[in-house]
């Protein structure tokens, strides 16, 4: 029996389990069957002879968006209108067939947008080439998925069910457990909080299943059986994730206020160039990025080239940005903007920075 067969039998297997206290540790045993076969399942096979040709693309600019959808939902025609490069878009399916790379400018930051084929169901298992596709997904920071809004929540919970399958978690955070295997001492299991959907037994079960028999185990907040082996797993991409529904101008009034309440959703038309800036707007708010202007002293600021650097960042990395040998010779920093109590402020490498913040260095 196949791999792909022992996957679909427990998927059956699963599906047909009633949930219930009794079935708990039974359903844990099998997601974690489950997770160890679809693990298998991504690695290359040690046979492969001729490697297929991949879509590696040479990451550039200050963030990376990838562009998932199935075919003819309008990725391409989206890559046009929002980039100065031209991605081929015909009426007839699978006009794209490898990654095509465009740079949005937004706010002084190139954000690189990946234009990839469409994904088909099974793409997981390999099929239509979905393995590249979602391996390209994977190194992004945002994944914008594309949806035909005339056919409505179908697209959108196949594709989740495809990039679950393979270890992307969108829209979701990590699970606050610390793990760490160990070389003796049994397992030590502890939590900080109730646990309703876990218990000591179910997580004994799930490593036993992983040939784990000593480790420490400590649960910071109430998280699932699933979320467990994701911890063990360790190979899981947490990512936000964008759902842009396209071609709102076949669709009614209500149903494209209906599709818009939903969270993480954008409605536009392609065609119609319809809502275009506010998804670049949520892009940019889903992407956590900062503008920092440099000045130099008795100089006015410089606005036209910003320094772009991700939400939470120091005056160290700002330092690191400008030249690797700045922060040895940094002394202290004059800092206007909103991340100070009143401006200029004189600041350490520890102060975090603030969009469209103001900065001057003064070295040793």
């Amino acid at each position: 029996m196949g791999i792909l067969e022992k996957i679909s039998e427990i998927e059956r297997e699963i599906a047909r389990t009633q949930k219930n206290k009794a079935t708990e540790y039974h359903l844990g045993l099998l997601k974690a069957k489950l997770a160890k076969y679809r693990a298998q399942l991504l690695e290359p096979s040690k046979s492969a002879a001729n490697k297929g040709e991949g879509f590696d693309v040479m990451k550039s600019g200050d963030a990376r968006v990838a562009l998932i959808g199935f075919p003819s939902v309008g990725k391409s025609t989206f890559l046009s209108l929002m980039t100065s490069t031209a991605s081929e878009a015909a009426s007839y399916e699978f006009t794209t067939l490898t990654c095509i790379p465009g740079v949005i400018e937004y706010k002084g930051a190139n954000i690189q947008l990946l234009d990839l084929p469409g994904i088909i169901e099974g793409a997981a298992q390999g099929k239509g080439r979905g393995r590249q596709v979602i391996a390209v997904a994977r190194t992004s920071d945002v994944v914008i998925m594309m949806l035909d809004a005339t056919k409505g929540e179908v697209q959108r919970s196949l594709l989740e069910k495809e990039l679950e399958s393979v270890g992307i978690r969108l829209n979701k955070d990590k699970p606050n457990i610390y793990f760490k295997p160990k070389k003796g001492g049994g397992i030590s299991f502890n939590s900080t909080v109730p646990l309703t959907q876990c218990s000591e037994k179910l997580v004994q079960l799930i490593l036993h299943e992983y040939k784990m028999f000593n480790a420490e185990v400590l649960f910071r907040e109430d998280c699932s059986p699933d979320d467990f082996i994701d911890v063990i797993v360790g190979n899981r991409v947490y990512m936000p994730c964008l759902y842009v529904y396209n071609k709102i101008d076949q669709i009614s009034m209500e149903e494209v206020d209906r599709l818009a309440r939903q969270p993480n959703s954008v409605v536009i038309s392609c065609g119609m160039k319809l809502n275009l800036d506010y998804l670049l707007e949520m892009l940019w708010e889903y992407l956590a990025l900062t503008c920092i202007y440099t000045k130099k002293r008795g100089e006015r600021p410089d606005f036209a080239d910003a320094i772009i650097l991700r939400k939470g960042a120091s005056v160290e990395h700002v330092c690191h940005r400008i030249h690797r040998t700045l922060a040895s010779q940094f002394k202290y920093a004059l800092v206007w903007g909103t991340s100070t109590k009143y401006s200029p402020q004189r600041v350490g490498l520890t102060h975090n920075m603030e969009h469209e913040d103001v900065i001057q260095v003064v070295k040793k």
